[in-house]
């Protein structure tokens, strides 16, 4: 969501750091782990490295860093777990969250500002400055960071023990993950067609920006000004290409046959209405000081 303005910087010598290494960025990338926890260690005056086995363990090192700013070592899902987890004790106000993305998926970090690499990552940790940004809240209490897409672009993956898949530590640890962030589908119910028109009435501010009877391709929301998201809805097209709708606003609520959307690096869902509220500045991410 929305970047706003700054609200402080940071020195390597007086900060306690609780650096949080996530078990899949340990796995897919030992070295770049290895590289930030020296900076890390190096850098600040205090530094406690955590080695979590489990989200329990994850949970748990946030919920007692005490005076601690934490400090998450892993990608995309990392982060947005950490944020979660955060919004959900009520405690993003008073901190200020930083990254150093290791694994595959990172394109959300870089999309937020952080820099690539380890070694620059974690130097912005240590000199870097806070900066506030909008998230996105839904009436489940998830959030999002980012882009919010429905259908789920790239479909939806879905997470099963493959064959001999049992003798896989990681796969198992990444089932795992997912499963703290994606919701159990209700017992009973039945997806709509992940390819193909969709048929949702989508509500901006309480204003009908599409109703049922025009099929649309896809809906995406994404940062607009601050405290506001942008909303653009794909008409599915007959003859001529339809052109695209948008509208700007606070509140946006989606609702219509089950459907599935991806938010930031998870797909949730299927769903029969989701409202999603943007909260302005709710949260920080220690970035390169401007």
């Amino acid at each position: 969501m929305a970047e706003v303005a700054t609200s402080r910087t940071f020195s390597a010598t007086s900060d306690q750091l609780l650096v949080v290494i996530d078990p899949v960025a340990r796995r897919a990338d030992g070295e770049s782990v290895r590289i930030a926890k020296d900076v890390l260690s190096a850098g600040a005056a205090g530094a406690k490295v955590c080695l979590p086995d489990d989200p329990e363990e994850f949970a748990r090192a946030l919920a007692r860093r005490g005076s601690r700013r934490p400090v998450v070592v892993g990608d995309d899902r990392a982060l947005v777990r950490a944020v979660t987890l955060l919004h959900r004790r009520r405690e993003l106000a008073g901190c200020a969250l930083s990254l150093v993305p290791v694994g595959g998926a990172v394109s959300l970090a870089r999309s937020l500002g952080v820099p690539a690499g380890a070694v620059a990552a974690a130097r912005a940790v240590l000199d870097g400055a806070e900066r506030r940004m909008d998230l996105l809240v839904d009436d489940s209490d998830g959030v999002v960071l980012g882009a919010l897409r429905i259908p789920p672009v790239g479909g939806v993956t879905p997470v099963r023990e493959a064959a001999g898949g049992t003798g896989r530590p990681w796969l198992r640890t990444y089932r795992s993950l997912v499963r703290t962030l994606v919701p159990a589908r209700p017992s009973g119910t039945l997806s709509a067609p992940e390819g193909g028109p969709a048929r949702l009435r989508v509500e901006v501010d309480g204003e009908t920006l599409v109703d049922l009877g025009q099929p649309v391709e896809g809906v995406s929301v994404m940062p607009g000004a601050p405290g506001r998201a942008q909303v653009e809805v794909r008409p599915a097209s007959v003859g001529a290409e339809a052109s695209p709708l948008s509208a700007e606003g606070r509140t946006v609520t989606v609702s219509g046959a089950h459907f599935r959307y991806r938010a930031d690096a998870v797909v949730s869902g299927p769903v029969r209405t989701r409202t999603w509220e943007v909260r302005e500045g709710a949260w920080g991410l220690v970035l390169p000081a401007r």
